[in-house]
């Protein structure tokens, strides 16, 4: 069977436990990376989780913001909780499994938004965002003959022409100007990093993964954006089975408007 690695930015676990329910049984990944948690680590739904057959936990969460976790049906070893622009926020975690005989560095991330005017002088929540892309220059894909890496997460940035429903009309904001399309491109270049979701996919094809609450009806307008990412290293490009995104969970009762990815490598 496949290895099976979903990512999710939830915006809040607590609050919509249903729907992470929901999609675990219909579609049962082998490992879930949730980004957004929005709680500490000791009101994290652990107990939901293990009944749901995932066992294998680990958070790096705080109170009402933030907040990423990994949860598996099979068991890894946490590697590292990052902090990054000498800031506490909860924005990364990484662990370790095995998958077919190789071991697997798996990054959980979630990149902050950075408000909404994209000048870093006048806005500090734009410039802590181009501080914590650069200072993920320091991520590789690490890999060898026994090893590989993977990287999910809310980058909260969509890089390419195409992974906005407006190339013209949304370079002026946040998460599409070039200031943050061509440092994100360069710091995933520089650590050697294949970006899964557009391997043998069309340039020209548009790709969302998110749909902005502010949309009366988001699927008529269909604005959306590829904020959330499945990246490898070059020698898991073989393994790769492809990947599934759910755009139907954007229109899940009380959703996130970030919906779920799913990719699987032939490495279980």
């Amino acid at each position: 069977m496949p290895l099976s690695i979903a990512t999710w930015n939830i915006n809040s676990v607590r609050l919509r436990m249903p729907l992470v329910e929901r999609f675990l049984a219909e579609h049962a990944p082998d490992v879930l990376c949730l980004q957004e948690t929005k709680c500490p680590d000791n009101l994290f739904p652990e107990a939901a989780f293990r009944k749901l057959g995932y066992e294998h936990v680990a958070v790096s969460g705080q109170k009402g913001y933030h907040g990423v976790a990994v949860v598996a049906r099979r068991p890894f070893e946490v590697v590292e909780r990052r902090r990054f622009c000498d800031k506490d926020d909860c924005r990364h975690i990484s662990v370790r499994l095995a998958a077919g005989g190789s071991s697997v560095l798996l990054h959980n991330f979630y990149v902050p938004a950075g408000g909404d005017e994209p000048d870093p002088e006048i806005n500090w929540k734009f410039r802590h965002k181009l501080d914590f892309v650069a200072e993920m220059n320091a991520i590789r894909a690490e890999h060898d003959s026994s090893s590989a890496s993977v990287l999910v997460g809310d980058l909260n940035i969509a890089p390419l022409e195409h992974d906005v429903w407006s190339h013209k009309q949304l370079l002026n904001v946040v998460s599409h100007t070039p200031v943050e399309t061509e440092n994100f491109e360069a710091m995933r270049k520089a650590g050697a990093w294949v970006d899964l979701m557009r391997h043998n996919v069309p340039y020209e094809q548009k790709l969302y993964t998110w749909w902005s609450y502010r949309a009366q009806d988001w699927a008529a307008s269909n604005r959306g954006r590829r904020l959330d990412h499945v990246w490898s290293s070059p020698n898991l490009l073989q393994a790769f089975g492809g990947y599934d995104i759910l755009r139907e969970a954007r229109g899940w009762e009380r959703p996130s408007d970030h919906v779920p990815v799913i990719a699987r490598f032939d490495i279980g």
